[in-house]
């Protein structure tokens, strides 16, 4: 602005210069020189006041635009801040959210592998539990694991000579296992440890219970021969001979049949 301000300065002294240098020679030239000198000069000056003008005017749109970009800068200055802070909060929320994938990574971890311990407990417990096929006197049969053990167990019992608490433990199994496959023989060792203590009367019904639920049971023919031994020791002799003479009808190639023949010819 101070440029334009001296260039109109300087204009308006030569200006001035010019009119006293022609008023000063005025006196040289005639009203018609004069008046057109005049008129040109009022030109010239008029000329000089419009540049100024238009000078002025375009300082002024410049001031202006500078102070728009001015302001524009401001604002996109903050434009540009406001954006930088979204893109650190964008970051801090990835990371948040990385870190909490993480975190269910890690968790989902854990239940996988807790998952699998359970599966394979469950594994466990059902191969503990899953039926086995057992094969005994004859008879083929599926029993659970802990079913056998007690069998097996109660068995021992008998085996030991404790023939009263072998019975007991016998009776004890069935009671447990009323459907078992291991049933009849069950009863088989039932029929000897009560024939042992001289219970004849009950080792004849549990002998005879055998036969009833298993005529194929590999025993059936000891059982016949034990049930003839208890009615010999009740004094029912008939009784004895029939349960022999039916031995040797039924199961003729046995060794209680050949047995039960010897003992046939004697009673004669």
């Amino acid at each position: 602005m101070r440029s334009w301000m001296t260039q109109l300065s300087k204009s308006a002294i030569a200006l001035i210069w010019v009119g006293s240098s022609f008023c000063s020679h005025a006196a040289l030239f005639g009203d018609d020189e004069a008046r057109r000198a005049i008129l040109d000069l009022r030109q010239k000056l008029e000329a000089a006041q419009q540049n100024i003008r238009l000078q002025s005017e375009q300082n002024t749109k410049v001031q202006s635009l500078q102070s728009l970009q001015s302001e524009e800068n401001v604002v996109l200055r903050r434009a540009l801040l406001d954006l930088q802070n979204q893109i650190e909060a964008l970051k801090n929320e990835q990371s948040k959210m990385r870190g909490d994938n993480e975190q269910l990574l890690r968790n989902l971890a854990e239940i996988q592998i807790k998952q699998k311990d359970i599966l394979q407990s469950v594994d466990s417990r059902l191969i503990r539990f899953e039926p086995v096929k057992v094969v005994l006197d004859g008879l083929e049969f599926q029993a659970d694991p802990a079913e056998k053990k007690d069998f097996e167990s109660a068995l021992l019992v008998f085996r030991t000579g404790d023939f009263a608490a072998a019975q007991q433990s016998m009776l004890n199994f069935l009671r447990r296992y009323p459907t078992s496959g291991y049933a009849s023989s069950a009863l088989f060792w039932i029929g000897n440890a009560q024939y042992a203590t001289k219970d004849y009367k009950e080792s004849v019904i549990n002998f005879r219970k055998l036969l009833n639920i298993a005529p194929q049971h590999t025993r059936a023919p000891e059982a016949m021969l034990a049930i003839s031994n208890c009615l010999v020791e009740l004094k029912d002799i008939k009784g004895a001979r029939k349960s022999m003479e039916d031995l040797v009808s039924t199961y003729p190639t046995s060794d209680a049949a050949q047995t039960a023949k010897d003992r046939l010819a004697r009673l004669r």
